[in-house]
């Protein structure tokens, strides 16, 4: 057996054994795609794995995710710091082996991958990233930006639909330094993938403008070198390398279903051993294994140790370009800079209108920003001006990501998490359903990528339910740690966007189709999420009304009405819920007192997530059903969102609330044994 074979062995018998330990796991990718990790790892990847972050490395994405095993056997043998107890405790609660990769946990994982399809998208997001620092920074004589940028991926990756939105895009902009490798093994977790998968993957791609590579040999390493070295030559088209493998290899489950997604067991284990010819302890490496892959040490050290020399060069030549990269690479924003985005507009304008203005503010000031929108960027508003297309070769800012809401956030989060670039992304409010597990992976990864949605509630009008979001404020609240913004009026537009680009998490900006009244009131506090915009005459108010974006003007003309029939009303603007929820105690206790049981939430969405502010007593001007065909100001009018409405629920809740004094004063639910 030579070192080769040694390794890739010892590859598939690390993954599956910490399978084993797990007694959970998918050991037939671990087995059939060992020696494509291999081959890759050994002789194309540009990577040191004693300093795996380098800014000119090589991005390696396993979209397969659950092909974890693999990858952290391949961090295991190649030094990345992994070590034979974190292999044992695979699964296992906070270890550095989760049960698919996960950006933050282990070193050397660039991107969390778990759903299918996405490390594609996210890929893709790498090699545009890359792409648009290489068109930036280089020059002929230095370039400063030069990497390749792979994927991983199998039967189900290319079953899903991201996975053809992203690579319909990725030819559209010629990316020719993605490789994809395709484990075609033919095989699901519902058996053949002839049950439901029939097309031809190779074609399909190059109609979409990649340049194809066939493996007919997944066991052969220098087969799969030989087709990574085509795909690295070909600088015009991205490169799809379809490799056909044996899921399970040399187990005795080896072509089934039985091996994708449950652990072999001792009997196949030992079976697989012998076929193999293993003879090394689990979770041990034999010394040959560990100084053969020690030999390419040097050839790993010297991709970082060439590119800093690179470095040296280009800021003696170029100082001025070396300090714009390294300010491009910090991404950090300045808003105490920026203070003209919070001046109060003449005139009334959406805040979509608002959402352009200020964007364009900040970008002309920082240049590192790039997005755009899913066809929509007129509509949403995102258009950086004088900013060029992303396109091709050419230099731009506006990125076109075509009627692809899906993959455009998902390749948004790759080239956040590539380095260099703050992108953003746009669409309408209503399609954010269409990338909703891309804003998942944004907030599960805990990385500030912005989320523009125009467009935010029946104000759409005429388009009718099938446009008009109803429904996906409250889905875009449910997801833990994004943070999502409806602002009244361009001040609050302007906090957004520095809430979004101050932190380290995703935000949503949900702004208006139609044009909202510039409010005095508004400003920085939105930062706080919630704030108090009209206060009460009363120390101690009648009733609060609350409300976010285009219906906080309509609490406020309810207010100045009801303190025309003595009834005194605070206004509290709720743009950021996440936010008001973080603060103190008693910073929400000034906002909304808890002995006003007297409340008023007023939003063009559903009512679901105004419970926990409004009680078992407050009143909502919410909307729980679809709406239907008609302009805006006449669905607002017919679906009660109206002053005369505000104020009958502000008088209903008064009323309830005096007759639950009344009836059980300051008692407890349990004080009155529930009576």
């Amino acid at each position: 057996m030579t070192n080769e074979e040694l390794t890739v062995s010892t590859l598939r018998m690390l993954s599956v054994e910490a399978i084993e330990k797990a007694k959970s796991g998918h050991p037939g990718i671990c087995l059939g795609a060992a020696p494509i990790g291999y081959t890759l790892f050994a002789k194309h990847l540009k990577h040191n794995p004693k300093n795996p972050n380098f800014f000119d490395r090589d991005r390696f994405v396993l979209s397969a995710g659950h092909g974890s095993a693999l990858l952290y056997s391949l961090f295991h043998i190649f030094g990345y710091g992994l070590t034979k107890e974190d292999l044992m405790r695979f699964r296992q609660h906070s270890s550095k082996t989760p049960g698919h990769p996960e950006y933050g946990v282990t070193t050397g994982v660039e991107v969390s991958t778990g759903p299918l399809g996405q490390g594609v998208a996210n890929a893709v997001g790498f090699a545009l990233a890359e792409r648009i620092l290489a068109e930036k920074f280089n020059r002929p004589d230095c370039k400063l930006i030069d990497h390749y940028t792979y994927a991983l991926c199998g039967d189900g990756c290319m079953m899903e639909g991201i996975e053809n939105e992203a690579a319909s895009f990725a030819g559209t902009q010629k990316l020719g330094k993605l490789i994809v490798l395709y484990d075609s093994n033919g095989i699901t977790i519902e058996g053949s993938t002839d049950l439901a998968f029939t097309e031809d993957v190779g074609k399909r791609h190059e109609a979409l403008g990649w340049h194809v590579v066939h493996v007919n040999n997944g066991e052969d390493i220098d087969e799969i070198s030989a087709a990574i070295t085509l795909a690295k030559a070909e600088k015009t088209k991205p490169s799809l390398v379809i490799i056909d493998t044996t899921i399970g290899y040399g187990s005795p489950l080896a072509g089934t279903s039985a091996c994708h997604g449950a652990p072999l067991g001792s009997d196949n284990i030992k079976a697989l051993r012998k076929a193999l010819g293993y003879k090394t302890a689990a979770f041990d490496v034999a010394p040959a294994v560990t100084e053969f892959v020690s030999s390419l040490s040097p050839t790993f050290a010297k991709y970082e140790s060439e590119w800093n020399k690179t470095v040296k060069a280009y800021k003696t030549k170029y100082p001025e370009l070396y300090e714009e990269f390294q300010a491009w690479r910090k991404g950090s924003i300045d808003f105490e800079e920026l203070d003209s985005i919070y001046e109060k507009p003449q005139k009334d304008e959406a805040t979509r209108a608002s959402s352009q203005r200020i964007l364009n503010t900040i970008a002309q000031k920082y240049p590192f920003i790039v997005g755009g929108s899913a066809d929509l960027a007129t509509s949403n508003m995102v258009v950086i001006k004088d900013g060029g297309d992303v396109l091709d070769a050419q230099s731009g800012r506006n990125i076109h990501f075509g009627i692809r809401e899906h993959a455009m956030g998902a390749i948004c989060n790759g080239m956040y998490l590539h380095g260099g670039l703050l992108p953003f992304c746009a669409t309408f409010t209503v399609f954010s359903d269409y990338m909703k597990a891309a804003l998942r992976m944004s907030a599960l990864m805990n990385i500030p990528v912005m989320y523009i949605l125009s467009h935010d509630s029946i104000g759409v009008g005429e388009d009718g339910p099938t446009h008009q979001p109803i429904e996906q404020l409250e889905m875009l609240r449910s997801i833990p740690g994004i943070k999502v913004f409806r602002p009244a009026d361009a001040k609050e537009t302007a906090a957004a966007y520095e809430s979004a680009w101050t932190g380290k998490s995703p935000t949503a900006i949900v702004t208006s189709r139609q044009a909202l009244k510039q409010l005095d009131c508004t400003g920085v506090d939105a930062l706080y999420g919630g704030y108090i915009v009209a206060n009460s005459e009363k120390e101690t108010p009648d009733v609060i009304l609350m409300a976010s974006g285009s219906e906080l003007g309509l609490a406020m003309e309810a207010k100045k009405k009801l303190a025309r029939e003595d009834i005194d009303a605070r206004v509290v603007s709720m743009p950021c819920m996440e936010l008001f929820d973080i603060q103190t105690v008693k910073y929400r206790e000034s906002v909304l007192p808890s002995a006003v049981r007297a409340r008023v939430a007023i939003e063009a969405g559903r009512s679901t997530g105004w419970y926990k502010y409004v009680g078992l007593d407050g009143e909502f001007c919410c909307m729980d059903l679809f709406g239907t065909s008609a302009p805006a100001n006449v669905m607002f009018e017919v679906c009660g969102f109206n002053v005369d409405n505000v104020i009958k629920l502000a008088k209903k809740t008064i009323r309830t609330c005096s007759k639950n004094e009344a009836l059980f004063g300051n008692a407890t639910a349990d004080e009155t044994d529930g009576k």
